[in-house]
Formats: C-alpha cells, sequence, structure tokens
C-alpha cells in the first residue's frame, strides 16, 4: 500500500500539511547513520545523555545505554516526576512506574511501584528474567526485592513540603512543561545499528491513587521495532494512551514517514482532543537509519540528543506556537 493511501485509509489527510497547519522547517530531522551511535532524551537531561553514551562508548548494548542513562534521573533526589523525590499521589504516595523495550522486540514493564527507585532497571529484569511483560504494584515490588534492588523512602522533604502545600487548595490542575521537565523518555542506537528505548516516571502529580499513565505502557508512552525504528512520549499521559502514540509513531515510519513527520502527525491526532490547550503531550523518535524527530503539542518542549560525542539540547517544534 502506497503511503497515501495508507495515510487516507487512516482518516489522517495526505501530508503533514494536511489542514492548513505548517511543519516547522527549522526543526527538521537530523540524521546520524545506520549503526553511528546516538542518544536521544525527552527534556534537559546532558548528565543522563552522557552515563548512556559512554555506556555506548564501552561496547555496551543499546538496552545498556538507555537503562543506565535514565538512571541517572531516578537517583536524582532534586527531580520532582521521576525516580526519588517524585511529586506524590493525593495520598501522599511515591508511585513509580517504567518500561523498557529492546531491538528483538522484547520488552518489560512495571507500574505502582513504591520504595524502589530504579524502576527502569526493574522493568528489564520482568523482561529478562520473567515470562511476563508487565508486573504491578506489590507483585513488582517483591519482585524487585527477590533481584536485590535497594528498599528506600522515596518521599523527599521537598516532594512531602510541597504535596503538603498543595493539600491546602488541592487544585488538580497538571502543569504545562513545569519545570521543563517531566517523564524521562530515552532512545539509544548502538555501534551495530541495534534499537532500544527506556521511559521511567512517578507520574501525573497529585493524581488519583492507582493512575497508570502512558509511560509504562508499550506503544503508548514507548515502542521499539528495530526494523524501522523508535519513539517515547512525555507529557499527560491520558492523551498519549488514548492514539497509542510510540506505537503510530513507529508504524508511520514503516510507511515512508521521517521520524519528524511521524511525531507531527500524532501530535495532530493528539489535537484533536478536548481541552487541548490545557495540557502537553510530546515525541521523539528515531529511525533506522539514524534521523531523529521531536514535536510537540504546547511551545516549551526541549529535547536532548547526543552523537559524536557532542551533546545538545534543541528546542522542539510545536503545534501551538506562541
Amino acid at each position: 500500500m502506497k503511503r497515501r493511501h495508507f495515510i487516507q485509509a487512516l482518516g489522517w489527510g495526505t501530508g503533514v500539511a494536511a489542514g492548513g497547519w505548517k511543519s516547522l522547517q527549522k526543526f527538521t530531522s537530523l540524521k546520524s547513520g545506520a549503526g553511528e551511535p546516538l542518544v536521544i532524551s525527552t527534556w534537559r537531561v546532558p548528565d543522563s545523555n552522557e552515563a548512556a553514551w559512554q555506556t555506548l562508548m564501552k561496547n555496551g548494548s543499546a538496552l545498556d545505554a538507555v537503562v543506565n542513562g535514565v538512571a541517572i534521573e531516578e537517583a536524582d533526589p532534586n527531580g520532582s516526576t521521576v525516580g526519588i523525590g517524585g511529586r506524590p499521589d493525593r495520598e501522599g504516595q511515591v508511585t513509580l512506574d517504567a518500561s523498557v523495550m529492546d531491538h528483538n522486540g522484547n520488552a518489560g514493564s512495571v507500574v505502582y511501584v513504591q520504595g524502589f527507585k530504579h524502576v527502569a532497571a526493574l522493568a528489564r529484569k520482568v523482561m529478562e528474567e520473567t515470562p511476563h511483560v508487565i508486573l504491578a504494584g506489590a507483585g513488582a515490588e517483591q519482585f524487585a526485592r527477590e533481584q536485590g534492588f535497594k528498599e528506600e523512602d522515596l518521599l523527599t522533604e521537598g516532594s512531602k513540603k510541597a504535596w503538603k502545600k498543595w493539600l491546602e487548595e488541592k487544585n488538580y490542575q497538571p502543569v504545562i512543561n513545569i519545570e521543563n521537565h517531566d517523564t524521562i523518555g530515552m532512545l539509544a542506537m548502538d555501534s551495530k545499528g541495534h534499537l532500544s528505548g527506556a521511559c521511567s516516571t512517578s507520574g501525573l502529580a497529585y493524581k488519583m491513587n492507582g493512575r497508570i499513565g502512558d509511560s509504562p505502557i508499550i506503544g503508548a508512552g514507548l515502542f521499539v521495532d528495530n526494523e524501522v525504528g523508535a519513539a517515547t512520549a512525555t507529557g499527560l499521559g491520558e492523551s498519549i494512551l488514548k492514539v497509542a502514540g510510540s506505537a503510530i509513531i513507529v508504524e508511520l515510519m514503516r510507511h515512508g514517514y521521517t521520524p519528524q513527520e511521524a511525531c507531527e502527525e500524532v501530535i495532530k491526532r493528539i489535537s484533536r482532543q478536548k481541552n487541548n490547550k490545557n495540557f502537553q503531550a510530546c515525541f521523539i523518535a528515531v529511525n533506522n537509519e539514524g534521523e531523529t524527530g521531536a514535536f510537540a503539542l504546547q511551545p516549551g518542549f526541549i529535547y536532548t540528543i547526543t552523537k559524536g560525542g557532542k551533546t545538545e539540547v534543541l528546542p522542539a517544534g510545536s503545534w501551538y506556537e506562541r
């Protein structure tokens, strides 16, 4: 099926310029080249990219790289949306979610984990050591103990203080680009041309107890197909879940879209959702030729890319330019 006919069949128009909106030329894809290592991550995370890059330079796999990379953010108590120090739910509990996917299509995920900060590494253990894809809550925590993960209190004094202040008004309104940081999603290509990805988060601040977003859901917050490419997401998980965002981006790349075009096309679909000016949704993607792309619903999304030993933090285009 030709690309144009495929898109028409989905009812999405005939290209990224359909519907009268413009593709931002200044945010065109960056090409690395198949087999040339690269790391791309959501938000400003140069230290995480550096850890991933050093893993690749030591002949580590793309999977090793992304798990090591996101671990830097998970271990940072000053962060408010990943790992230790993450913002709690309405009851004051820090609950973490994460997913990983490798170049063979294997996947692992954990949801609603308390007391263990390195949930991307735990998701990898689920992928490699169990017959399952997803473990949740107490079961995931029991598995973490069996695998020797360190248990600790994830609610820092800073997060506790912010939560108590929130309790005074209980104003439940997601903040767009909060502190220019949110979920960390990371994609990597190693020297063999293999792709892998990881996504880790503490979820929406002050969410209802038990809420799960897109990050641990394969196909929504993360998807990897080594024959095509990979994508990961950040922002309001509910908006991304509704379109199976990362899987659709990869499928669009399969049918001829560049990573940039694919990210823009899925954001276009999210823009049709209700209250679309009141939340953020963002994607990054890479194809098997080393081209990358990034796009967001609202202005303010930035991403970090490392290739050839050079790390850059770049602005992404957005549907609603201001």
